[in-house]
């Protein structure tokens, strides 16, 4: 049944996207200077996870490269590389320049003058889940270095902001913002018929049960591929040859679990912290949450960075905070 297990995976980059054209356009516009030599524009993808930020950025950079013969690509992941060290790192392995670079013993400066001295081909940097950044002044770095465009990927511009000083402000505020919005049932339908098409056999499943896979994804990609991945496998391992409603209601929880546990797998250890407390305790609310945070791990955050860090496991529906200000509960969800 399965002709291509990489169809069916979360970071597969299609050679077509479904429903996401505006967005597309958009983002090619401000890369379109590249074309020319020129850098291009800032950008912010903006929108909750789940609809398509990282794959319409990665597709359109593609794209990108197969019209313009010299340029440099790197993709950052700031939830797993969050601190200015790692960042700088991760962006010179783009251009090949951390052969002689040690983790432990290079400092900092050396990573930044190394990159500050790049001299090559325009250079386009992704970075996703920016506002998990530790070091926000890693971006001042990269908007002063000449042939770097950056494409930078958040939940929400108000948390992004929140954490960036005055300097970084007036800088990023004259960026071009891309919002995203959840997809229709309808949308999501197109997006998985697309993944089946390509990673399965013919006949493999039909629109019934595809429109159920999105009906319980609730708008979320991420979901909807998890559960047909989920689906797929189940059948795979039953040697039928068809996907049956059956077989989807039993892959829902799966494939639910699955994404759910790979967010848990990235959170750092201030979020990890944050999330076994609520497990162990239940419902706390944000003075009671913060005492027994301060307490369990060595070198705590500010009030504000935790709160920060609730806010980004909310947008990961990891976490339900209910109420305001002092009545304010934060439970797992």
């Amino acid at each position: 049944m399965i002709h291509d297990a990489r169809v069916l995976q979360p970071q597969f980059i299609p050679d077509e996207v479904e429903h996401r054209n505006p967005e597309v356009n958009a983002l090619s516009n401000t890369l379109k200077p590249i074309m020319d030599g020129q850098t291009g524009e800032t950008s912010l993808l903006l929108g909750p996870s789940g609809v398509g930020k990282t794959c319409i950025a990665n597709y359109t950079v593609e794209r990108l490269r197969e019209n313009v013969l010299d340029i440099n690509t790197q993709y950052v992941n700031c939830w797993q590389d969050h601190t200015r060290f790692q960042v700088l790192y991760r962006i010179l392995e783009g251009i090949d320049k951390t052969v002689d670079i040690h983790r432990r013993s290079t400092p900092k400066d050396e990573l930044l003058d190394r990159l500050q001295g790049y001299d090559g081909p325009q250079f386009v940097v992704i970075l996703d889940e920016v506002d998990q950044l530790e070091d926000k002044s890693v971006l001042y770095d990269l908007y002063r270095t000449r042939n770097i465009s950056m494409i930078l990927i958040a939940n929400r511009e108000e948390e992004l902001f929140s954490q960036l000083d005055g300097r970084l402000t007036s800088r990023l505020q004259t960026c071009v913002r891309i919002p995203f919005e959840k997809y229709h049932l309808e949308e999501l339908v197109a997006i998985l018929e697309a993944r089946a098409r390509w990673g399965l056999s013919e006949h493999a499943i039909g629109n019934e049960q595809l429109a159920l896979i999105a009906d319980a994804a609730v708008g979320d990609a991420r979901v909807a591929i998890g559960i047909l991945r989920n689906a797929a496998r189940r059948a795979d391992q039953t040697s039928t040859d068809q996907i049956t409603t059956n077989i989807v209601r039993k892959a829902v929880p799966d494939g639910r679990h699955e994404v759910r546990q790979k967010t848990i797998d990235q959170l750092n250890a201030h979020q990890r912290a944050l999330y076994e407390i609520l497990d162990e305790e239940g419902e706390l609310n944000p003075g009671e949450l913060y005492e027994l945070y301060q307490e369990r791990v060595d070198d705590p955050k500010t009030n504000r960075t935790v709160r920060n860090h609730l806010q980004k496991m909310e947008h990961y529906r990891l976490v339900i905070a209910e109420g305001k200000n002092r009545a304010r509960t934060y439970r797992l969800r």
